[in-house]
């Protein structure tokens, strides 16, 4: 049964594993952990972003460091590039017979923006009370040191087959995913795999992610008149550009907020307590102003559609003079319910500006990126031994939540790999700010998540073999 939204699930206590073997995990993971730190920072201070304005020898450098990480702990590693940005592969088989489990990470990071805005530099990883800060100390470094942890906890004895797949574009688009899918998926098949690039309920309560939303960006243009004119001699006649672009963006929505255009798919999520309280201080939102759409708060973030102007080319206001714009263009992110196919989503987006163009204004609408969602058949033994795992590394009960993001990728797992067990977790928390300034990942938390992931190598391997 696929899922939609998040849930609580009963704890699974039927494991091949005892209770001493997981103190075992726990006690090793612990023992590893000044190191598994100290080769995070080492990561974290590679500035490695992967968008092409910056400096790409340094995405080249941090395949490498992790290639090297790899092979330090035995796996065969090979960094192919296929057009894109340099991926990882390594692989260390396991016992006769045992299951193989993919783990996936990303080494590119997001650029780091002004680094006025944060409070230590951003390529330079630092600790204040108990988080660690630093452009991808989240997002995903710390994803791909989980997994390396995983593998140094069962150095030696690895109860599984495992092949890690770290790719090195993942935040710019993951554009030449699909060849290496195509040129290297055989090395990559597995009976499980795990991608690590989401997060967890709240500090204290793990998740699965059993839900993402899809996604498209679109450049819109506005034309009104074929050269800018004195708005004196003008203006009250002939519409400006700028002003007719605001218009046809504020169709985007209703007045409660919520999407206006038409035809969209839409789900509801299941209930958990989240109120608007921890809405406003997780997303920062100022005094006095109102949350947007209807629904509840984690069916509006998780399983409707949003639209959001991101990008604006307009005269800045530093520079505007007394004259009708000609020309407007803005870049309009959607996000889509995890079932929406998105081709068809902006088409709905298309003909609805077309639709709504005022005055006449003329108005072209491009796609510039689009992604499918993710929706998880989130039953069997797999996730069983994943929750359970969970479980074990926090003690509670874990969550099977859905996320507002996209990982547009994971859909290309699903079509290559579609007998394998597909796992989203990841090391974040709703304070991580994963993109923005000040990104940090929590440490003890981040202990717990390498101990989930070292638990459920050892549970997969327990799993009776047939």
């Amino acid at each position: 049964m696929s899922r939609a939204g998040v849930g609580r699930v009963a704890l699974v206590t039927d494991t091949a594993l005892t209770p001493d073997q997981i103190q075992q995990i726990r006690d090793r993971v612990a023992e590893l952990m000044p190191q598994v730190r100290a080769d995070l920072e080492e990561l974290v201070r590679i500035p490695s972003v992967s968008a092409t304005s910056f400096d790409q020898a340094q995405v080249a450098r941090s395949a490498e460091a992790v290639a090297e990480l790899l092979r330090r702990e035995g796996l065969e590693v090979d960094i192919v590039v296929e057009g894109g940005r340099p991926a990882v592969i390594g692989h260390l088989d396991g016992p006769e017979g045992a299951p193989t489990v993919t783990l996936y990470a990303h080494h590119d990071v997001q650029p780091p923006g002004d680094d006025a805005d944060w409070d230590t530099p951003p390529f330079e990883p630092t600790e204040r009370d108990g988080r660690l800060y630093g452009r991808g100390a989240a997002d995903d470094k710390a994803g791909v040191m989980a997994h390396v942890a995983a593998l140094r906890t069962h150095a030696g004895n690895l109860p599984v087959g495992v092949t890690v797949f770290v790719e090195g574009e993942e935040e710019f688009g993951s554009a030449s995913l699909p060849t290496i899918l195509e040129k290297h998926g055989h090395r990559l098949a597995a009976d499980a795999i795990v991608i690590a690039d989401s997060g967890n309920w709240a500090i204290g309560e793990p998740a699965l992610t059993t839900t993402l939303r899809g996604g498209v960006r679109a450049v819109v243009r506005v034309e009104t008149l074929d050269h800018s004119v004195h708005s004196g001699m003008f203006g009250g006649a002939a519409p400006d550009a700028v002003t007719a672009m605001i218009r046809l963006l504020a169709s985007l929505h209703d007045d409660e907020g919520n999407v206006a255009v038409q035809g969209l798919d839409e789900g509801t999520a299941a209930d958990l307590d989240y109120d608007e309280a921890r809405f406003r201080e997780e997303s920062g939102l100022l005094d006095g102003v109102e949350l947007i759409g209807s629904g509840s708060i984690l069916t509006r973030l998780w399983n409707k559609p949003s639209i959001t102007t991101i990008g604006l080319d307009v005269t800045s206001v530093e520079k505007a003079s007394n004259t009708l714009a000609a020309r407007a263009a803005a870049k309009v992110s959607m996000r889509l319910a995890p079932t929406q196919d998105p081709q068809a989503a902006f088409e709905l987006l298309r003909t609805h500006l077309l639709e709504h163009a005022p005055w006449g204004a003329r108005v072209t609408v491009d796609l510039e990126e689009h992604g499918s969602g993710f929706a998880a058949d989130a039953d069997g033994p797999v996730c069983d031994e994943a929750r359970a795992s969970f479980a074990d590394a926090w003690g509670t009960e874990p969550v099977d939540m859905g996320v507002g993001g996209s990982i547009p990728f994971i859909s290309d797992f699903v079509a290559r790999f579609p007998e394998a067990s597909i796992i989203v977790t990841g090391v974040e928390d709703p304070d991580t700010r994963a993109h923005g300034a000040n990104e940090s990942l929590h440490l003890a938390e981040f202990e717990k998540v390498c101990v989930a992931e070292a638990v459920f190598l050892a549970r997969l391997g327990a799993l009776p073999r047939g």
